[in-house]
């Protein structure tokens, strides 16, 4: 049946779908067979556009018409929807006018579903193309056409055999009657299948309990005790997928965001997926996170590059984190939904996905990104439900994010503040030499309250360390007055005593609460081949003298805290350290590490002090760093500060 001349946009429809064809000859699971016979239909289509004169006459409508007319239409009408065949009726351009309601209970949805979206829509991957390029020549041509393929329902993928004919109707545009029937036939192209077979797998519809074709092509069902509630089960099953991305995002230790959205996504990816993808805002641009899916050698090559695709700012995802809507595209028309990969193959048909769900992960005031989820044919499409599931762990990721991030930017601003609290560097001083360490407790991530300074103090140095109670930003409000106080006081005082008793006096007058701080103080002044020491301290362990022959004198750590009392003494003692001496200074994270057999660091320190004497200072601080380290199986409970210095 002539249609006429072939202007340019037909001519640009067979070149489309030339490539779709192409597109879908390297998917898993082509039918090379049927899309052979739609790539001769398709030259059969481009030599009669060669040939074909321009210029088609159309007929109008009749305004008006009789009422035996409008009556036949009516039974017609009738007749189509009750015919015992699934039958659509499809505009020149493939998009459903009409499902009859077999064609309704085939693909599982409620009448009036189809109406409005391709057929192809309802067609698995493999076959689209091909299935195009039927409907195209049995319109140009008007002979009918048979296809084979696999219709996507509500079920699953089934086999189907299509026949399609051209129909002219009186007072409307060409159109085009699809039968779809279960099974499959080797019909050639413009074929008509077997009417007994058609027959044979087309149920009665005056048979009580038959079933549609669908149910007969044994699609897969959900899985359901006997006795079972399907709905039942489906609930519980989302139920169980919630609780399971739950507990994967409490269990989020490292509050790192990047093993948050990876754990995430490998969850979800065979719970309710087949495909997850994950799409974060990165400095104003909505970047691929993560792509997870099925763990097999030839996914893993498309997840690179699934990972490798950033959202197009008219893909799905980038739309929802635009808007802020979720969309549920059942049956997806458009092959470029979710973007391209940068050789421009659109990613839907890389990853087979037949049905897409994509929300915002957002939690309620920021969105951060979109979270996208696809299935094979073979799941079925999503429906309302996962939509909402999906929502719901859309918002448990932002929650998840939101709290990663602040924590990262407390952990930040801790680190920050907590080099505020410490030396930048040692001050090199001739004949004497300076080493330190300070190692964060691992069981507790805030601000710590240990503290060490080196400066100058008239003629001696001064060396101060000290360890605040309590952690946070108040201990290091109190850490930090208590460090700047010793440190001012010792331009004033003559002797670590008198310092540390102006320095209590200080934090005493301030508004502390019930925090208090240890400190040992020291006065070093060299005279000759030997450094004299005038220690002072309030509460602190007192340092170990180490000596270069491998005597080790633990010194016992007087007098009370600083900021409780505002009569508090300071304990004193003076010493002598000669060449290749060490003043050991420590805080109690060093003697109160545990060991597996929970015994104490604090029963070793002198043993192990007297196996690196006559070490350098540095040597001696990384050794007794690394012991603590392996002695507590690196779980530190408490700060670990170390501050040594050796007469050179």
């Amino acid at each position: 049946m002539p249609r006429g001349g072939w202007p340019d946009e037909a001519v640009a429809d067979i070149a489309s779908r030339t490539d779709a064809l192409r597109q879908a000859a390297v998917m898993p699971g082509a039918d090379l067979q049927t899309l052979m016979d739609a790539a001769l239909t398709e030259l059969d289509a481009a030599i009669e556009a060669i040939g074909a004169a321009a210029g088609a006459a159309g007929a109008a409508d009749p305004e008006t018409q009789p009422e035996s007319v409008r009556a036949e239409r009516r039974l017609l009408h009738g007749v189509f929807q009750q015919a015992p065949v699934p039958l659509f009726l499809l505009e020149q351009d493939g998009t459903i006018r009409r499902a009859n309601n077999r064609a309704a209970a085939l693909l599982g949805s409620p009448p009036g579903y189809a109406t409005g979206k391709s057929l192809t829509a309802f067609i698995d991957l493999p076959f689209r193309a091909a299935i195009q390029t039927q409907l195209a020549a049995a319109m140009r041509t008007g002979k009918p056409r048979t296809a084979n393929c696999r219709m996507l329902t509500a079920d699953g993928p089934i086999d189907t055999v299509l026949s399609v004919v051209a129909a002219d109707l009186p007072g409307d545009p060409p159109a085009l009657i699809v039968t779809a029937l279960a099974g499959s036939a080797r019909a050639g192209a413009g074929d008509a299948p077997d009417s007994k077979a058609a027959d044979a797998k087309t149920p009665d519809a005056k048979t009580p309990g038959a079933k549609t074709p669908g149910a007969r092509a044994g699609a897969r069902r959900p899985a359901v005790k006997a006795g079972g509630d399907p709905a039942v089960a489906a609930m519980t099953r989302r139920l169980d997928t919630v609780t399971a991305v739950t507990r994967v995002l409490l269990d989020n230790s490292t509050f790192s965001e990047a093993v948050t959205l990876q754990r995430a996504a490998r969850l979800l990816a065979g719970e309710i997926a087949d495909w997850v993808l994950i799409d974060v805002e990165r400095g104003g641009r909505l970047l691929r996170q993560f792509a997870a899916g099925p763990r097999d050698g030839q996914s893993d090559q498309v997840a690179r590059l699934a990972r490798g695709s950033n959202p197009d700012p008219e893909s799905v995802p980038a739309q929802v984190y635009a808007t802020g809507k979720s969309v549920l595209l059942a049956h997806p028309e458009d092959s470029a939904a979710l973007g391209r990969t940068p050789d421009g193959a659109p990613l839907l048909m890389l990853l087979g996905a037949t049905s897409v769900i994509s929300v915002p992960v957002s939690d309620g005031t920021t969105c951060y990104g979109s979270l996208t989820l696809t299935r094979l044919s073979d799941k079925g499409p999503f429906g309302v439900a996962d939509l909402g599931l999906a929502e719901e762990l859309g918002r448990h990721l932002a929650i998840a994010i939101r709290v990663d991030r602040v924590f990262r930017k407390r952990s930040q601003v801790a680190e920050a503040l907590q080099a505020s609290l410490l030396p930048a560097r040692l001050p090199d001083v001739p004949g004497l030499e300076f080493a330190s360490a300070y190692i964060g407790a691992t069981q507790f991530q805030e601000i710590s309250g240990d503290f060490y300074d080196v400066f100058k103090a008239g003629d001696d140095w001064g060396i101060v360390i000290g360890d605040v109670c309590g952690k946070g930003q108040e201990a290091a409000a109190m850490t930090a007055a208590a460090r700047h106080a010793i440190r001012a006081l010792s331009y004033v005082h003559k002797t670590p005593g008198d310092v540390l008793a102006a320095a209590n006096e200080v934090l005493c007058d301030e508004d502390f609460e019930d925090r208090f701080v240890t400190a040992s103080l020291a006065f070093i002044r060299q005279d000759g081949r030997r450094a004299r020491v005038r220690l002072g301290s309030c509460g602190h362990p007192g340092p170990a003298v180490v000596r270069a022959d491998g005597r080790v004198e633990i010194l016992e750590g007087e007098g009370l805290p600083l900021g409780l009392f505002p009569d508090t003494q300071p304990g004193a003692l003076e010493l002598e350290l000669h060449k290749g001496d060490v003043l050991f200074f420590y805080t109690d994270g060093v003697t109160e590490a545990r060991g597996t057999d929970m015994s104490f660091f604090e029963d070793r320190l002198a043993d192990e002090l007297a196996a690196v004497a006559g070490r350098s200072a540095a040597e001696i601080v990384r050794a007794v760093q690394e012991l603590v380290t392996s002695f507590s199986s690196g779980e530190l409970k408490d700060d670990v500060t170390i501050l040594a210095v050796r007469v050179g």
